[in-house]
């Protein structure tokens, strides 16, 4: 009753400039990425309201070795949240952890049955970073939600990242509402982003 969100929010991705350009000539599309790192599964993300973190983002990943990033770039997106797996609401934070429970009792009856585990990707990082954890258990309630003819277009997510902001701080550097879009129906349109007048 209660679980209605306002229908279209811009959400801005990080990526190569070459790349983005064929992304709104409309050569190629936006690609969901399927990592078994990718705390929220599935899915094309975006930083919802936040520019700058794309931008952010980007800039990072190009300094990765094999990064496919040469020009940092941030397209916008209108996106339909739809039938949204809000981790903001504890209706499905509570369905979450029932899909962890669940999860964990399947691998348990599994033999040498392991749950995967959230790491580092390396020393400097500050937060888990490579989720397989999380992927995991979002992936395995997408299956318990699908079982009950239940579909998410969307999953958003807020994620606190980065150091203290200052000592002694409740927020970091680089917190931020993450989406992953999985159905890519709920994109209803790209755009670039226009600078300030």
């Amino acid at each position: 009753m209660y679980t209605t969100r306002p229908s279209f929010v811009f959400g801005f991705h990080g990526t190569d400039k070459t790349v983005a350009m064929k992304i709104l000539t409309q050569e190629t599309v936006l690609v969901q990425s399927e990592n078994t790192y990718d705390w929220l599964g599935k899915g094309t993300y975006f930083w919802e309201n936040s520019y700058e973190r794309a931008l952010q983002y980007a800039k990072t990943d190009m300094k990765r070795s094999g990064s496919k990033i040469k020009e940092p770039f941030v397209l916008g997106a209108v996106i339909d949240l739809g039938n949204c797996f809000d981790l903001l609401d504890q209706k499905y934070l509570d369905f979450l952890q029932l899909a962890y429970e669940d999860l964990k009792e399947t691998v348990k009856a599994e033999k040498n049955g392991k749950l995967p585990q959230n790491k580092k990707f390396g020393i400097e990082d500050f937060d888990f970073r490579k989720r397989e954890l999380d992927c995991a258990v979002i992936r395995w309630a997408h299956k318990i939600a699908e079982e009950q003819n239940e579909k998410f277009d969307t999953v958003r997510a807020a994620f606190q990242e980065g150091k203290e902001l200052y000592p002694g701080a409740g927020f970091k550097k680089h917190n931020h509402i993450q989406i992953a879009v999985i159905n890519t129906n709920s994109i209803k349109g790209i755009f670039l982003p226009r600078e300030k007048s």
